[in-house]
């Protein structure tokens, strides 16, 4: 067995105490190694970077440490006369309030293992012992507790102790939140569910635990009330702005603003909250489509270096596609606002002048380099495997109603039965081919289309044949996300977005007014045709902007001010509203229905 202790060493530094106990090492020399990456976020991190000490030894003794390479050690031979266990020992810098490293204050802790654990070389198949010690030196307050899917083996009251894993993989699969949070069950398909909610809140939990259960519950069925787990836990982190999420196999680690969350005596769904539940639904998908439906170039990594693979779109994209979906079928939104959902996410891509340079497979493949790297000139030069990813699986989805016998929820079914239940890796390519399997259809043309090359996406008239109206329009001002939204649009553009309560731009789009003039991301607005400029008066002032109006902008870039000439534009028909078409055919109202319920 491997074991390590986790100790909260220094809170106030940010410090975390890990050893590792080997009781066997190998003889030529121990090796460890730590991920570079975390599964489930694509980009190298390099997590040895945050190791502060390193130091070993066996019985009393000191054993020397040599450095391989950036996330590689070697310990020295022990001696077969120490008959001694050697055990690595690091200190480890965590103030990352990430889902995606560690992070210890003296009001809460949480960790993955891949930011913690070395693996020792050559025994990652073997047992794991995680122990985890209560925090030095905090004394005052609410007693800390620990919350984790790890099994636990012997732990206290508030959880502190040992826990077990069946090897190295499902050790660091497990994060742990340590500290002060308030907890809502609820059970879905008979399986025990827990929000862990760290940071100050007081939710509506009656109704976050009821939407939440309808929404695991619909997941299971899809894949047949499978697989059978002890319990699940969202691990949430509570802030007062902030959005994000990560996978594990029997857990989620979430970040969510206060805001999102549901408030006592709230009615109907309000964004805020829907976005929240989108994002439960999106990190629960994850239970099968990633974790357990896993690429084959992920599987077989060992988190040393990128793992590359074209088919992000469908691990993320198909997951982006069924999470919103899955609200519609737990009911706790209705056809209506779920086709705002998917108005959204087309004007998101509309507006991505990126999505005529990459296409789906080239952004899979590059996400490594831009998707978690972004900049100003971002959105140019890419396409959301995200977004995009979900808009083809909706793509695919349609054309499988229309034209088969099957649908997209028959293809993830085969998939779980195939790979994830079986635990097999997908190939690459792999959804694609097995939905051509099944449905008896050549989708060469259409998936080459859709993920291959930089066309645009049919879905306006997919979408007709399911009766619903899809229409461009011109954006309601920079927050107009789009939609249904009875507001009045712009009168006129600079093709350039702001931060947003800032007058820094955020991105100057490809081929538009601003970056023709010169301008660029990061510039600062001063002022436009002699008037000072304030976030709140942007809007209004494009208003009052006519097409074809020359106009001048002062701005900063860095401490000199500049000025350009601009010549406004006609704002582009980027927003989309899509509407249940009141009046279709039988046929079609039927194939609606199949899709929607509606």
């Amino acid at each position: 067995m491997i074991r390590y202790v986790v100790t909260p060493a220094d809170p106030r530094a940010h410090r975390f105490a890990v050893a590792c106990t080997v009781a066997t090492p190998d003889p030529q020399g121990q090796v460890f190694r730590l991920p570079s990456w975390i599964r489930g976020s694509y980009l190298v991190r390099d997590f040895a970077r945050h190791v502060m000490t390193v130091a070993a030894r066996a019985g009393g003794t000191a054993v020397a440490v040599e450095r391989l390479d950036k996330r590689s050690l070697r310990c020295a031979p022990v001696p077969p006369s120490a008959d001694a266990p050697l055990t690595l020992e690091i200190t480890v810098y965590a103030y990352d309030e990430s889902v995606r490293k560690a992070f210890l204050d003296e009001r809460r802790g949480f960790f993955n293992g891949s930011s913690l654990f070395y693996a020792a070389a050559g025994r990652e198949s073997e047992p794991v012992e995680v122990e985890v010690r209560r925090p030095a030196g905090i004394a005052d307050g609410p007693a800390w507790r620990v919350a984790t899917a790890m099994a636990p083996q012997q732990v206290d009251a508030d959880g502190f102790g040992t826990y077990r894993a069946a090897g190295y993989e499902e050790a660091i699969d497990h994060p742990f939140e340590l500290g002060t949070f308030r907890t809502v069950d609820f059970s879905a398909d008979g399986i025990p569910h827990r929000f862990v909610l760290s940071g100050r809140c007081d939710p509506d939990a009656e109704r976050l635990a009821a939407d939440a259960a309808k929404i695991c519950s619909a997941q299971r069925a899809l894949f047949g009330h499978e697989p059978a787990l002890d319990h699940y836990l969202f691990l949430t982190r509570v802030v007062g702005a902030g959005y994000g999420g990560l996978e594990h196999r029997a857990s989620s680690a979430l970040t969510c603003s206060r805001s999102d969350l549901p408030r006592a005596g709230m009615s109907g769904t309000p964004r805020e909250y829907r976005t929240f539940l989108g994002l439960v639904s999106h990190e629960y998908f994850h239970l099968w489509n990633v974790k357990r439906i896993t690429p084959e170039r992920f599987a077989r990594s060992d988190l040393g270096t990128e793992a590359y693979t074209g088919d992000l779109w469908h691990y993320e994209g198909v997951t982006s596609y069924y999470d919103d979906l899955m609200l519609l079928r737990a009911g706790v939104i209705d056809a209506p606002a779920y086709l705002d959902l998917l108005a959204e996410a087309a004007t998101r891509l509309s507006r991505t002048p990126g999505r005529k340079q990459h296409s789906l497979v080239e952004a899979s493949f590059e996400a490594w380099l831009k998707y978690y790297q972004p900049d100003e000139n971002t959105p140019n030069a890419t396409v959301s495997y995200y977004v995009k990813g979900a808009l083809a699986a909706l793509c695919l989805d349609l054309h499988l109603r229309q034209h088969s016998s099957i649908t997209l929820d028959d293809v993830m079914r085969e998939l779980w039965r195939r790979h994830g239940r079986a635990g097999k890796a997908v190939p690459e390519r792999g959804l694609e081919r097995l939905a051509a399997e099944l449905s008896g259809l050549d989708l060469s043309r259409e998936l080459d289309a859709w993920l291959r090359s930089t066309q645009e996406l049919p879905l306006a008239a997919l979408l007709e044949a399911f009766g619903v109206s899809a229409e461009p329009r011109a954006a309601v001002g920079d927050a107009d996300p789009g939609g249904r939204i009875a507001a009045k649009a712009a009168g006129a553009t600079l093709g350039l977005r702001l931060k947003p309560g800032e007058l820094a731009v955020a991105h100057v789009a490809s081929g538009r007014a601003a970056q023709r003039a010169g301008v660029s991301g990061g510039d600062v607005l001063v002022a436009l045709d002699g008037l000072k400029l304030a976030p709140g008066l942007w809007p209004h002032r494009l208003l009052a902007l006519a097409p074809g109006q020359r106009c001048t902008l002062h701005y900063f870039r860095g401490d000199e001010l500049l000025s350009a000439e601009l010549t406004a534009e006609a704002p582009p028909l980027d927003s989309w509203t899509l509407t249940l078409a009141t009046s279709p055919p039988a046929e079609v109202l039927t194939r609606r229905k199949a899709w929607l319920g509606a």
